[in-house]
């Protein structure tokens, strides 16, 4: 069994919250390049221009990249043969405790808007900290951490939606859908998107699948040949919507639509599409 100390985990967390919040990966700066050479509109092609010089100076000058620095959602693959070594301070510390000590530390030391409220319909207190953390944990094989750290804006998260369809519906149904999720959205969400679709699993879980596949590189296509042709599908059906970037109008609606896909129950085939803005923030570290 190998150790992995608290103190190294919270570390890389808080270093993850930071560099997500001051630099775009490199995956979507490239698609929104590519987007702005390709735009045959130019008020769209300026504002994704202006999207990358905003990019450019968060990086340089390290601030952020948008106002609203976001919900910590952590996608930690802990391997079967790593375990957390408590802190000194708290022999029950756990993984999660950890990565809420990095989450706070990380937007403290980044400057970053803390907006997370303690409960949500009552008092709507800020906790000051941006924690708690949403953490999504699995186990894998291995002695290895894997933790993927996305800040989320609240308007485009806003706008996902999820559905139950009858398990007779067709890819043409689900399409028409997903496509009709995003013209809802409109220039409330901050296109371009990242479109994350989840299939399959149940409730919960195609839901969690549409968050999951918002980590992957926009440039990895689904390794089934199916959803890498319907992510295809549906990255053409929603640019020629023509929101544009910031909804006023353009080709690049979306940079990116990633499927994840899951078994589900005979009786049920659950769909679910979480919309991320072009400020698309993660970042990934293994201990």
């Amino acid at each position: 069994m190998r150790y992995i100390e608290f103190e190294k985990i919270a570390g890389t967390v808080e270093s993850l919250c930071v560099s997500a919040g001051y630099e775009l990966p490199e995956d979507v700066l490239a698609a929104l390049t590519a987007a702005a050479r390709k735009e045959s509109n130019a008020k769209a092609a300026k504002i994704l221009n202006q999207l990358i010089e905003n990019a450019r100076i968060a990086t340089e000058e390290r601030i952020p990249l948008c106002q609203d620095t976001g919900l910590a959602i952590v996608f930690a693959e802990q391997g079967s043969q790593a375990a957390v070594k408590s802190s000194a301070d708290n022999e029950q510390a756990t993984l999660f405790d950890a990565i809420n000590a990095g989450v706070a530390a990380g937007f403290e030391k980044g400057y970053l808007r803390k907006s997370v409220v303690a409960e949500p319909l009552n008092e709507r207190k800020n906790t000051g900290s941006n924690t708690p953390a949403i953490v999504h944990h699995s186990i894998v094989p291995g002695e290895q951490l894997k933790l993927t750290v996305m800040t989320k804006g609240g308007g485009c998260e806003n706008k996902s939606r999820f559905k139950m369809f009858r398990p007779t519906a067709g890819r043409g149904e689900i399409i028409d859908w997903v496509v009709d999720v995003v013209r809802s959205a409109g220039a409330d969400a901050c296109p371009p998107l990242v479109v994350g679709v989840g299939i399959g699993g149940n409730f919960e879980l195609s839901c969690i699948l549409s968050k999951k596949a918002l980590c992957r590189n926009l440039e990895q296509k689904n390794y089934d040949e199916f959803y890498a042709e319907l992510e295809m599908d549906l990255l053409s059906r929603i640019n020629a919507l023509g929101m544009g970037p910031r909804g006023l109008g353009g080709d690049t609606t979306a940079l990116a639509c990633l499927i994840e896909a899951a078994a589900c129950h005979i009786a049920s085939l659950p769909v679910a599409v979480n919309i991320e803005c072009h400020s698309h923030r993660h970042k990934t570290a293994v201990i």
